[in-house]
């Protein structure tokens, strides 16, 4: 089966004021970097937001108005790629816990399916999946649109999430939360 990857982090971050959440740390790497590791088999990878030095082959892509939400931007990234996949996995920049084993439970788990989606303690579908490309909305048509429609379109399964993989970076109470047990230094909040 070959897969792709769409790695969002273009978000407003407006609870973070602003900070760009794929340069955030944890554990001396940035959030891009441990997003970019969980999707490291993929086919090709484009990352929808700000271009930044990587280490690795990505595409660079932005959702057109930006500002439109998730989907516009996995919108974006669908239409960014050059190959033919099966499955087009997504991810938040801010999920630093989903790892290569996460993705591959996804992968599995949409088999026969549209799609699968990680989930939450709660049972709620986090914004960590596996799609069929065809579910995406074309380019220029996402915008505003939450993401909720396409994790209820076609047939899903759930996968519940193992540990701290549904965790996201949200807020400031998040950071240190993610950075507990860390060095001092480690993405502090800006002083008011």
């Amino acid at each position: 089966m070959t897969w792709a990857a769409v790695i969002l982090t273009g978000g407003r971050a407006r609870r973070l004021g602003g900070t760009d959440k794929g340069a955030l740390e944890h554990r001396g790497r940035t959030l891009l970097e441990h997003a970019l590791d969980a999707v490291g088999d993929a086919a090709e990878t484009v990352v929808v937001g700000h271009e930044v030095s990587v280490r690795r082959p990505v595409t660079f892509a932005h959702e057109s108005p930006a500002g439109g939400g998730p989907l516009a931007g996995l919108a974006a990234g669908v239409a960014a790629l050059e190959g033919e996949h099966e499955l087009v996995v997504v991810l938040a920049v801010d999920m630093p816990h989903v790892s290569h084993d996460t993705v591959g439970r996804l992968l599995a788990a949409a088999e026969g399916v549209d799609g699968a989606w990680l989930t939450d303690g709660q049972g709620r579908r986090q914004l960590a999946g596996a799609v069929r490309p065809s579910l995406v909305s074309a380019a220029g048509h996402a915008e505003g649109v939450p993401m909720h429609t396409l994790m209820n379109a076609g047939s899903s399964r759930d996968v519940a999430a193992v540990g701290r993989e549904a965790d996201d970076v949200d807020t400031w109470a998040d950071v240190t939360r993610l950075r507990d047990g860390e060095p001092p230094g480690v993405a502090t909040p800006p002083q008011t």
